[in-house]
């Protein structure tokens, strides 16, 4: 059976040239949808279950990386194995060498055959590499192929979201205090880093949550984290960051998803699968 591919890309010429030149440089590969925004392509890869998505990271309304990260968490992995997952951005300075540092696969805009072709011959292997070995159980092959792709994932994300913002000159030490305003946004507080137990992003907004406070900040989250220090701060899930010290348990429910407890708040925060390694010892 020939391998399936899903492509997401909001300008329509460039979504056929990158057609085009797949046609030329793996025949085999068929496409078998295209999506002119992330919504629609969560929607038609849960529908195919295609083993390969390119996805335009910038798009109206839902981008690329949340795309990517919902069907993280929604792929049906009982169903069809987890797929392969190719960035397609225009091109960048940061980004770019932040997927050639990690090895990871992308696709400039407008198209190179030369870097398409490295792409491809990435994407055959690995999905050989998916094919279970003669020595393994079903359901130990099955495992571990889904945790190298979620690790793969991971990777892809955090280069993703971070390659692009990072600027030239980093912060020297982890941030210790924050300027944020209350839920009336009539006054302005400096709130002390040791104080937060957790961020989440919301529409405009990050919320930051202490144990007895909510305040609101217009930071954009994968630019806090450049901030935070990763021994202390954990990401949990696209959209929430924790303190690792504040975790007070976790808890699976029926769906096999994991939710958070942390000391000083009632609310539970759920963990993508994408981060569940996190929590595998516990």
């Amino acid at each position: 059976m020939n391998p399936t591919a899903l492509i997401a890309e909001d300008e329509p010429l460039l979504a056929q040239a990158l057609k085009a030149e797949l046609a030329a440089a793996w025949p085999e590969l068929q496409i078998v949808a295209t999506a002119g925004d992330g919504r629609s392509a969560v929607r038609e890869a849960l529908r195919l279950l295609p083993q390969v998505l390119f996805f335009d990271i910038r798009m109206p309304g839902l981008d690329g990386l949340g795309a990517a990260a919902e069907l993280a968490d929604s792929w049906p992995t009982d169903e069809a194995p987890m797929p392969q997952l190719v960035f397609v951005t225009a091109y960048d300075e940061y980004a770019a060498r932040a997927f050639e540092a990690e090895a990871i696969d992308y696709v400039l805009k407008p198209v190179q055959p030369g870097r398409l072709q490295k792409t491809v011959a990435r994407l055959q292997q690995a999905l050989a590499a998916q094919q279970p070995s003669s020595s393994a159980s079903p359901a130990v092959a099955n495992d571990e192929a889904l945790e190298r792709t979620l690790a793969q994932w991971r990777q892809v994300l955090t280069a993703a979201g971070t390659g692009a913002a990072v600027p030239a000159t980093a912060p020297s030490a982890p941030l210790r205090m924050i300027a944020a305003s209350d839920a009336g946004g009539s006054t302005v507080r400096m709130v002390p880093i040791d104080e937060v137990l957790y961020f989440e992003a919301a529409d405009k907004y990050l919320r930051v949550l202490t144990a007895t406070h909510e305040y609101l900040i217009r930071t954009p989250l994968k630019q806090l984290l450049t901030q935070l220090d990763a021994d202390t701060f954990w990401q949990v899930h696209r959209a929430v960051v924790v303190r690792s010290a504040a975790i007070e348990s976790v808890h699976r429910d029926e769906a096999g998803k994991l939710h958070l407890t942390l000391r000083g708040r009632a609310e539970k925060i759920p963990v993508s699968r994408l981060y569940a390694h996190l929590f595998r010892a516990m």
